[in-house]
């Protein structure tokens, strides 16, 4: 049985707490007469102070601000009329303590027909039916669709007409979109300003949007992304409003951090690690060219780590590519379930990254020291299950990383694809020998509002000389994994009911997930978590530890906010709870 549990609290200003919530005059709101409209939207529609599904807590009557109430007919007519009612009537009714709103709807505008001229495919866009209720805001939603298809296809020289004709007598509205596409777009010279301390190259190697290829909006998004990841700009602003003869300049105006240190510190609680506290220390554009150094620190009753990180953008072009240079250097002291794992590690790698490719390429040097927890050192057969001891690993490693899902926050449709390899060098007849392999794929669909998705990993420890540290083998569980277990809990799998501590050689994890709009911005989910991890080196004939629940999901502008519950279906004592900020696929 596992509880996932973290709570965090962040110092943001020592006035954040002390400040006094203001409480404007409010009145109670009764709404009646609609049909085609939940309250709920009225409420969003009219700024209502409405209890929400989650806020159990709060009393259950929908207010409005005072300073609202004068312009309620006015919104509620604009309401209406992009919605299709240009007819309603509201009756309005104010008391000392209360508003009620009477609403006639009347008959709505329906299309009557639909006439489209293109030479470019839009019919898929157009979600309007004959004899359905027109609505003004579709009508604007399905023009800008329109356009973005054509400029994430490289048309920006479009000639688009589209006209909505109403006729408020008949209640008609017949609907005539006209569109020429024009000749294909492409991309002209790049032109920054506003850059100090930081070279031009470093800006031009994070531009997608590069001279001569072709027109899309799409990559105009990616070089913001791009820039701003560099943390190193107060604002950066990419404009692409200039044409020439289907020649798109990009202009890029830039305006480097004044106040480069950055500070973070929090404490809270891991079910994992357990009571936790870190702090970290950021120079962004650390001696000019959007290099960053990074200070980081936690302690928590299973997990110390200290750590230091410094990225260097662009520093050197091989055949026409940038590369990119990062060094670590650290501490760190953790536990497992059977063993802790100490470790005093550094690193360095080279890294290149292109539309959805991103390339990884370094070295490691790990001393490792792993002991056995205090309970097992009487216990003589798992002593020899477990790699103990001390361990001093070199080893080159290779990542790779296909992104091709439609959005990292919350993809509804794409595949991913990821690849890691390491191979520790025999420096000596000491030294541990092995290849370390580990696949991830990943499959999102959805249809209609359903999504489904699909991720398979597998991964396979090779020691063709001396044991490897125990940590460097296979554990399964957690939110990326099998969630009726916590983070790293199950070993190599003796049944489907039963793991061991030891970590395994060879390791598949199948998961399958649904989720479907419930209420709002929740969403609900079901999945299925399927673990098999064994003792042999490409040996998956072992069992499969298989858990299936449930979950909620709540939509935010930095990703789902997850919450989980899973079993194991062979052994429902087995339960795992677990909150996440992202989707695991």
């Amino acid at each position: 049985m596992n509880y996932k549990l973290i709570l965090f609290f962040a110092l943001f200003s020592s006035n954040l707490f002390s400040a006094e919530k203001i409480k404007l005059p409010t009145h109670v709101i009764h709404i009646s007469g609609q049909k085609a409209f939940e309250k709920k939207e009225l409420y969003d529609a009219l700024s209502v102070d409405a209890k929400s599904f989650f806020e159990f807590w709060k009393e259950d009557t929908p207010r409005i601000k005072d300073k609202l109430i004068p312009t309620l007919n006015l919104t509620l007519k604009s309401f209406y009329d992009s919605e299709g009612f240009y007819d309603a009537n509201f009756t309005i009714r104010e008391t000392n303590t209360t508003v009620d709103i009477k609403i006639d709807e009347n008959t709505p505008v329906l299309v009557n027909d639909i006439n489209i001229s293109s030479d470019y495919s839009i019919a898929e866009h157009i979600v309007f039916k004959k004899g359905k209720r027109f609505r003004a805001k579709e009508f604007i939603r399905i023009k800008n669709e329109i356009i973005n298809a054509l400029l994430e296809d490289g048309y920006c020289s479009y000639d688009l007409d589209t006209k909505a004709y109403v006729d408020l007598d008949t209640h008609r509205a017949d609907l005539k979109y006209v569109l020429k596409k024009g000749g294909i777009c492409v991309f002209s010279q790049t032109n920054i300003t506003g850059l100090k301390t930081i070279d031009e190259k470093i800006i031009l190697s994070r531009v997608a949007a590069k001279e001569g290829e072709r027109f899309d909006t799409r990559r105009i998004k990616q070089t913001y992304s791009n820039l701003y990841r560099l943390d190193a700009f107060d604002s950066a602003i990419v404009n692409f409003d200039r044409k020439f003869y289907n020649k798109v300049p990009v202009d890029i105006v830039l305006k480097e951090v004044k106040k480069p240190y950055h500070l973070e510190a929090g404490a809270g609680y891991d079910t994992y690690v357990g009571a936790r506290v870190h702090s970290e220390v950021t120079k962004r554009n650390f001696m000019g060219d959007a290099q960053k150094m990074t200070l980081q620190a936690s302690w928590s009753q299973k997990e110390q780590l200290l750590q230091l990180d410094f990225f260097k953008p662009a520093w050197f072009n091989l055949f026409g590519y940038y590369l990119d240079f990062g060094a670590v250097a650290g501490y760190s002291n953790l536990e497992y379930d059977g063993f802790t794992e100490e470790k005093e590690y550094t690193r360095a790698y080279f890294e290149h990254e292109h539309d959805r490719l991103k390339l990884r390429a370094g070295v490691a040097l790990e001393n490792i020291d792993i002991a056995l927890l205090e309970n097992l050192e009487d216990d003589y057969v798992l002593q020899q299950a477990i790699n103990d001891g001390t361990f001093l690993l070199f080893y080159p490693y290779f990542e790779g990383i296909y992104d091709a899902r439609d959005s990292k926050l919350n993809p509804k449709y794409g595949y991913y694809l990821s690849g890691y390899f390491e191979y520790g060098i025999p420096y000596s007849d000491e030294a541990s020998v092995y290849e370390k392999l580990l696949l991830e794929g990943r499959y999102i669909h959805t249809f209609g509002e359903l999504t489904l998705a699909g991720v398979a990993k597998i991964g396979v420890v090779d020691q063709t000389t001396n044991e490897v540290p125990e940590s460097k083998l296979f554990f399964g569980g957690g939110s990326f994994s099998n969630r009726a277990y916590g983070f790293r809990e199950i070993g190599v799998i003796l049944s489907p009911e039963e793991d061991s501590i030891q970590g395994a050689s060879s390791m598949l994890n199948l998961s399958f997930e649904a989720d479907y709009p419930i209420w709002g911005d929740f969403y609900g989910a079901v999945f299925t978590d399927n673990t098999m991890l064994t003792a042999k080196s490409y040996d998956f004939s072992g069992d499969f530890i298989t858990s299936a629940g449930a979950g909620v999901r709540y939509m935010t502008p930095i990703g789902p906010l997850k919450f989980d519950v899973g079993f194991n279906v062979n052994d429902f004592s087995q339960y795992g709870i677990s909150f996440q900020i992202g989707q695991s696929f």
